[in-house]
């Protein structure tokens, strides 16, 4: 018998509208959750029609998380609801082959900002918002792993998503004696407009696997390093 609505569990979901965050959406619909997705902007997307299909069981909000007054204004409109996930979807790149020492203080601040500025900032202005033992995710890459870049390329992206990280770890630690689930997701190289036609793997083969990784640390407290298949990235 189908999950009534009533004890439906619920991901917030931040970064919904296509890719990754889209094809997540669409999977935990599928698990029978019930989903709140952001997109940026009043443009139709396919989280919209996805909406349509969901028979009330997705919720579509807007939100640029590179604006601090758009987080607290839908941070207000969330008023006093309690999700079992809160999860936050951001990533853009730059010339992968431009270097530290090229590329434009603009485009740096562009990168830093989306990649893991806005993302944490999410995560302060949401905090309440998760129910207790609710989970934490972040989308994060192997790519910002110290430990595992020896190729050098796409240096200003991996470190934005390095200092992600490391600010996950901060606030981790600030939080440890609530003892939530948190989780940095590493999705492996996926085909979407990021990660470019030549990527190792398809959504399909990707996030599904990063929804089961996600679903399996509730109730394990503390942060995570993590890739789809669950296993632990290096820092």
């Amino acid at each position: 018998m189908s999950t009534t609505s009533s004890v439906r569990k619920t991901l917030l979901l931040v970064g919904a509208s296509r890719g990754l965050g889209y094809a997540m959406a669409e999977e935990f619909l599928r698990r029978d959750w019930n989903v709140m997705g952001t997109v940026r902007g009043t443009s139709r997307t396919r989280l919209h029609d996805l909406s349509q299909r969901s028979s009330g069981r997705i919720e579509i909000e807007s939100v640029d998380i590179t604006r601090p007054e758009e987080i607290v204004a839908l941070r207000s409109r969330v008023g006093d609801r309690k999700f079992d996930i809160l999860f936050v979807n951001a990533g853009v790149t730059n010339d992968p082959a431009e270097t530290i020492g090229e590329v434009a203080t603009e485009e740096f601040i562009r990168v830093m900002v989306t990649n893991a500025l806005g993302p944490m900032r999410v995560l302060d202005t949401f905090y309440d918002v998760v129910a207790d033992a609710g989970t934490i995710g972040v989308m994060t890459s192997g790519q910002g792993s110290i430990t595992n870049n020896t190729s050098g390329l796409r240096e200003v992206y991996r470190g934005s998503k390095a200092a992600l990280n490391m600010f996950m770890r901060s606030f981790a630690a600030r939080r440890a004696v609530d003892r939530h689930p948190m989780v940095l997701m590493a999705p492996g190289w996926v085909r979407t407009d990021l990660g470019g036609p030549d990527a190792r793997l398809t959504i399909e083969e990707s996030v599904p696997s990063l929804v089961t990784t996600l679903l399996a640390a509730h109730g394990i407290p503390g942060l995570r390093y993590l890739d789809y298949l669950g296993r632990t990235v290096p820092w």
